[in-house]
């Protein structure tokens, strides 16, 4: 009996078949090639007026700053162009014509060469704090080339001439 059980164990273990090791290999090179990196978070920067001087900066359009972070912008919306700051490179995009308009002609959608950013307002919280200035209360979203959030932030922004 006992050398019934040991030959029949003998033949089941020679019904497995272990993987070759080039279908190893391919599995290995699959797993690898679906393999993402996780998304590089962004840290922007305050634009501050010298950098506005710089590299002219100005017009109508709206500057969101978050909360707790200063009074220093960290977003630039502007009719055809929105700015970021990262470590001390102004981030340049190209207003995306097609998204929503915002108060002082600036655009809800902005995209750029590694990133793309969206300031969302709430429309109904817009108080004005000057002649031709309102607050909004917003958020603005940073994704990259792959669509993935790497910074998000609630707070101030504030649209105006």
């Amino acid at each position: 009996m006992r050398f019934a059980i040991t030959v029949a164990l003998l033949l089941l273990g020679a019904c497995s078949s272990e993987p070759s090791e080039a279908d190893r290999q391919a599995a290995v090179a699959e797993v690898e090639a679906n393999q993402e990196a996780p998304p590089e978070m962004l840290d922007p920067r305050p634009i501050r007026y010298p950098d506005i001087e710089k590299y002219g900066l100005y017009g109508a359009g709206c500057n969101f700053a978050p909360d707790g972070g200063g009074l220093g912008a960290i977003a630039l919306a502007m009719a055809d162009e929105g700015y970021m700051k990262r470590g001390e490179e102004i981030l340049r995009f190209a207003a995306d014509k097609g998204s929503d308009e915002l108060p002082y002609l600036a655009r809800h959608k902005y995209d750029g060469k590694d990133y793309s950013f969206t300031l969302d307002l709430d429309r109904d919280s817009g108080a004005p704090t000057g002649d031709e200035t309102s607050d909004y209360s917003g958020t603005l979203t940073v994704k990259d080339g792959k669509d993935r959030v790497v910074y998000r932030a609630t707070g101030i922004a504030q649209c105006g001439a």
